[in-house]
């Protein structure tokens, strides 16, 4: 029964993330990027404090811990939340999610190059090289004029990289303090909807949007279920069945965010990106094994729990 309740929560998990991209892809046809990325977080962070005072907890008091979160909350939400809206101006929503899968990859290397990873398997090392080969041919640049060879495709690789660099400032600064993962993720939250508001006048945000039912839906599933509720759900998932289940996630993001931009919004894809999305996972697989340990913190465990940044 227990194994049953957690594939349930690693595919409502998966869902809840992997089906992101689409709902920013519809939530565009009413929104420009920042009211976006300021709905998304605010709907997000009144979720998290509603659950956060349910439980009875507290945020955060001390002033170095909020500088910390505003420095998380900079690379784990406003840029890559705001990249990827941008993006998804240009390409499908299936795009999108296929180039975040190289995020884990992005994490290992930068942990490695930073010296938070002390050393680098031959095992390790075959699959970053995987992992860049299967990112080769998801963009394809011998074929000119794809969406892979965009502006957006771009934008979505800086997103992925940003995610990768925020992973490892919260395993260093953040994970190391007192406060709890649901306190932490409530603050950072809540950092990021004032970083947002501070944007909304200097990008025209201000403007009424276009309040459209789809608009409406998708931004109220994106802000409620996948940027607030969903952070409970992962948090879950690693308290009761560890960081390694949890990381099942990373795997199955790209193909949700494929599968729904196929049914949902008729979006095709080239069978060298298909294979290339293939090759990413099975690299980050690879290089996921045995990783050694880092300043008391792996770099599987950094590179497997996606706390607070989706």
């Amino acid at each position: 029964m227990q194994r049953y309740a957690s594939l349930a929560r690693i595919l409502s998990l998966a869902l809840l993330w992997g089906s992101g991209f689409l709902w920013i892809k519809i939530s565009l046809n009413g929104l420009i990027p920042t009211q976006l990325l300021f709905a998304r977080l605010a709907l997000g962070a009144a979720t998290l404090l509603v659950v956060l005072r349910i439980h009875g907890e507290r945020l955060p008091t001390a002033r170095t811990t909020w500088a910390h979160l505003a420095a998380a909350a900079l690379v784990a939400n406003v840029i890559p939340y705001l990249l990827f809206a941008i993006a998804e101006q240009e390409v499908d929503s299936a795009v999108a999610g296929m180039l975040n899968a190289t995020t884990p990859l992005w994490t290992m290397t930068l942990a490695y190059v930073t010296y938070q990873t002390r050393q680098l398997s031959a095992l390790q090392a075959l699959g970053l090289v995987l992992g860049l080969v299967g990112t080769l041919l998801i963009f394809s640049p011998w074929n000119l004029g794809t969406q892979f060879t965009s502006r957006g495709a771009v934008l979505c690789l800086i997103a992925a990289f940003s995610y990768a660099v925020s992973y490892l400032y919260m395993a260093r600064y953040l994970l190391s303090t007192d406060n709890s993962p649901l306190a932490l993720s409530a603050a950072q939250l809540l950092m990021a909807t004032g970083l947002a508001a501070f944007m909304l006048p200097m990008s025209d945000g201000l403007r009424v949007p276009s309040w459209r039912i789809d608009t409406t839906a998708s931004i109220v599933i994106l802000g409620i279920l996948g940027t607030g509720l969903a952070y409970v759900l992962n948090y879950r998932i690693i308290s009761e069945d560890g960081p390694v289940v949890a990381s099942v996630v990373v795997y199955l993001l790209p193909v949700v965010a494929v599968l729904l931009g196929m049914l949902v919004l008729g979006e095709r894809l080239t069978g060298s990106a298909l294979l290339g999305m293939v090759v990413v996972l099975a690299g980050v697989a690879i290089a996921r094994r045995r990783a050694p340990q880092a300043n008391g913190t792996s770099a599987r465990t950094t590179a497997d729990t996606p706390e607070a940044t989706r």
